[in-house]
Order: structure tokens, then C-alpha cells, then sequence
């Protein structure tokens, strides 16, 4: 062996090389004291890819963020300063929480007691009418199946004006446009969507079969299966059903607009009682959009997880 040769380390690496990634020193260097050369591991390139994309979230998680807080600051403003653009309100006053508190009709309490009673009980029954629905187009063999499910489909694409007239007329035949029954009315209209039947449906076609066979080994029927053994497998995709379907009947605007006499008039509907013909009350307009907001926040936060996860299933399988 001549004073050149290096004998092979194990792996096949050399003394000056690296093994597994980890960076070795040639003896000879260590020797004259050189410095070690250091070497990242890894994609640096997936690295710069992941900072800007949580760059992009933040920035954009800003933007959203932007409007809300413009609102809480509007809020405290008085009406002459509402429409300048400074940041910190000049003076700082509560006349626009107080007119919300005091001078609505009807007032604040009401106003989101319709709200709540509304949105809770439609999104109870897109729960109940939206799972059943869905396990029935997913697991369920019956003549005209497929052809049901795209009428169901076909629904999203008919816009809620142009089912007003006969909606209306319908509730009117029986009785739903008269007093506390207008409730019920507003409620039956929306009792089940078409999207939450398709996310249902797409999320159970996602669960194996193996499954609901090992329970009708067991002796299991259909309600049981779906009851006992699938519902439970579904909680991702419920919490998305649910959280989509109260924020949309929170903020829906169109039908309790035609359907509730002024008593029963809920939260978005309410934001118009502050325009009039040549101006607009922004700070409590403002108000009442900081307090509309929060349920919807309350919910996402304890509910995002479920969310996320029922709607990346729901997609797996068409």
C-alpha cells in the first residue's frame, strides 16, 4: 500500500467522505487543524417551499383579519369619525354598543334568540335528514339510485329566486306564513341541502365494506349498521356538515327576509336597520358585525380539526 492509498471505510465511504449523509474528516485534516466542513441534510429546496407557503397563510391570514378588526375599531367611533380612515377612534366612545343595547327593535336578545333557534335547528335536521340520506345513496341498492342522487345534484344548481313563488305559495297552503309558525317555514326550507347529502355520501363511500360485513355477521341490520357502526365513523364529516350549515343559515339573509315578519327578523337582517335613504349608522352597523361573528369564530376553533379532516375524506372517493 503506498501513502496514497486509502483504505474503504464500512459503507464504502472514505475517510474524507460522508456516510449516511453525515460528514466525516479526513485524518490528514484533522491533523492540520482544518475546519470541518459542514454539509446540510436534507431538500433545501422543500424547506424555502414550506417557509413560503406558511408565509402566504400568514400573509393571507392577515388579510382576512384586517376587516374584523376595522369593524371593532369602527365600533368605538363616532358617527362623524366613522367614515375617516384612522386607526385609533377619535374620541373613543361606546354610543354605537349602547344604541345596540338600548335602541333596537327588536331588540338585541331577540334578535339572536331567532338567530340561534333558527340555525341550531336547521343544522340538526341537515345532521339527521343529510347523514341518513347520504348512507342510503352510498351503501343502499335500489332501482333509480344513481338517477336520484343527480336530481339531488341538479338542486344546487336552481337558485332560491326562482323556487320563491311556489315555496311561498306552498307554506301560505299550509299555514307556515302566519305568525310563530313562520319558523317552521324558514326551517323547512332549508331542513336538508344537497351539498351536505353528497359530502355524506362521498364520506361513507370512503369507509371499507369490510366494516358493515363484520357487523351483519354479528347480526346487524341496516339502521343498526348505520346507527351503531358507521354514524360514529362519520364524526369528521358531521362536524364539517355542521359547521358549514350553521354559518350558512346564521348569515342566510333571503329567506327569513321573505318568509319572518320584523319580530322575527334574525341578525342579518338586522344589519339593514342602520341604513337609511342618505346615510349609514356605521359604528353600531359595526357592532352588530363584530357580535354576529363571533359564533361563527366560537365554532370553527373547537370544531376545526373534525373539519378539515371531513372534508379531505369526503373527497377520496366519487
Amino acid at each position: 500500500m503506498t501513502g496514497t492509498d486509502r483504505s474503504p471505510m464500512p459503507g464504502g465511504a472514505t475517510p474524507g467522505g460522508t456516510v449516511a449523509g453525515v460528514t466525516t474528516l479526513r485524518s490528514g485534516d484533522a491533523l492540520a487543524g482544518a475546519a470541518p466542513v459542514v454539509r446540510r441534510v436534507g431538500d433545501t429546496g422543500a424547506h424555502w417551499r414550506r417557509r413560503i407557503a406558511y408565509a402566504v397563510m400568514i400573509a393571507y391570514g392577515i388579510l382576512m383579519f384586517v376587516p374584523f378588526a376595522w369593524s371593532v375599531i369602527t365600533s368605538f367611533k363616532t358617527q362623524a369619525d366613522s367614515v375617516n380612515l384612522s386607526v385609533i377612534p377619535q374620541p373613543v366612545t361606546t354610543e354605537g354598543w349602547t344604541y345596540l343595547f338600548e335602541r333596537l327593535d327588536p331588540s338585541l336578545l331577540r334578535l339572536f334568540a331567532n338567530s340561534f333557534g333558527i340555525a341550531l335547528t336547521v343544522t340538526l335536521s341537515n345532521l339527521v335528514l343529510a347523514s341518513l340520506a347520504g348512507y342510503a345513496f352510498a351503501r343502499l341498492r335500489f332501482p333509480g339510485r344513481e338517477a336520484l342522487f343527480l336530481i339531488v345534484l341538479a338542486t344546487l344548481m336552481i337558485p332560491d329566486q326562482l323556487r320563491l313563488v311556489p315555496v311561498y305559495l306552498l307554506l301560505n297552503l299550509i299555514g307556515l306564513t302566519r305568525g310563530p309558525l313562520e319558523y317552521l317555514g324558514v326551517v323547512l326550507v332549508m331542513a336538508v341541502m344537497g351539498t351536505n347529502v353528497f359530502l355524506m355520501r362521498q364520506y361513507f363511500l370512503s369507509i371499507p365494506r369490510d366494516i358493515e360485513e363484520a357487523a351483519r355477521i354479528d347480526g346487524a341490520g341496516f339502521f343498526t349498521t348505520f346507527w351503531r357502526v358507521m354514524l360514529p365513523l362519520a364524526t369528521p364529516a358531521l362536524s364539517a356538515v355542521a359547521i358549514l350549515q350553521f354559518q350558512g343559515t346564521w348569515n342566510a339573509f333571503f329567506w327569513p327576509l321573505v318568509l319572518l315578519e320584523r319580530q322575527y327578523f334574525t341578525i342579518p337582517i338586522a344589519l339593514t336597520f342602520f341604513r337609511t335613504e342618505f346615510q349609514t349608522n356605521w359604528p353600531p352597523l359595526m357592532a352588530m358585525v363584530v357580535l354576529a361573528t363571533i359564533p361563527i369564530l366560537i365554532l370553527y376553533v373547537f370544531f376545526q380539526r373534525y373539519f378539515v379532516e371531513g372534508i379531505a375524506a369526503s373527497g377520496v372517493k366519487g
